[in-house]
């Protein structure tokens, strides 16, 4: 885990002070064989935005995502399996199952409660494995830009509901990657809420799935369905 700064997104996206100066990369449709896309046509489908809503239920992270009409679950607390929502406690991890990209163009995230936050973030290519992703650590002060084909999961707030403008391509395209089939493991991430702004040097490890949850059923990760 590492703090966002300028340094350390680079290659994956920006830091964003003002929303509304933040644009938004649409990436122009591909051609599927020798002649290419005429120059004015291909990326015209323009931008959609709402609010992206992160809330901690107990030990499971619901998002909700105004802007492409998303329901999600986005991480857990506790092994799926013994994810409980009927109390209060603030979650002392979260635990990543699933991740994706947009092919068709870029995102913004900026906080509207000015919270701390994480995201999880890693390079493009569709050969990703657990261990390329990297969880960054906002102060809630400024946005995040992240650039087409970035792999990530939403927003993660750090506890009860912490609501961001979301602006993202119309399309909507998404590539996803499951990391329980497909690693047989979760992404680890500690959660310090009191010390989110001062803490250096957390790391963030693979959680295997015997180690944690011995079985994954669909009925325990519903949100193998969508991701933001």
């Amino acid at each position: 885990m590492v703090d966002a700064t300028s340094a350390a997104l680079d290659g994956y996206g920006h830091l964003v002070d003002d929303p509304s100066r933040c644009s938004i990369e649409i990436v122009r449709w591909p051609a599927l064989g020798t002649r290419p896309v005429d120059a004015d046509t291909g990326d015209q489908g323009g931008t959609t935005q709402g609010v992206f809503s992160s809330e901690w239920r107990g030990d499971i992270l619901y998002g909700r995502n105004e802007a492409v009409d998303g329901h999600y679950i986005l991480a857990y607390a506790q092994p799926p399996e013994s994810a409980r929502t009927d109390h209060a406690e603030p979650p002392g991890r979260m635990l990543l199952w699933h991740a994706n990209y947009h092919p068709d163009g870029g995102q913004l995230f900026f906080p509207l409660d000015r919270q701390p936050f994480y995201v999880p973030l890693a390079l493009p290519g569709d050969d990703v494995t657990p261990q390329r992703f990297i969880c960054f650590r906002f102060d809630g002060r400024q946005g995040l830009y992240i650039h087409p084909n970035i792999w990530h999961e939403g927003v993660f707030g750090l506890r009860g509901t912490q609501r961001f403008f979301d602006r993202q391509g119309a399309v909507h395209a998404r590539v996803s990657v499951d990391f329980a089939r497909e690693f047989g493991c979760l992404l680890e991430a500690p959660i310090f809420v009191t010390a989110i702004r001062s803490a250096r040097g957390t790391s963030a490890r693979l959680v295997g799935i015997g180690e944690m949850m011995p079985s994954l059923t669909e009925d325990q990760a519903k949100a193998y369905i969508i991701s933001s």
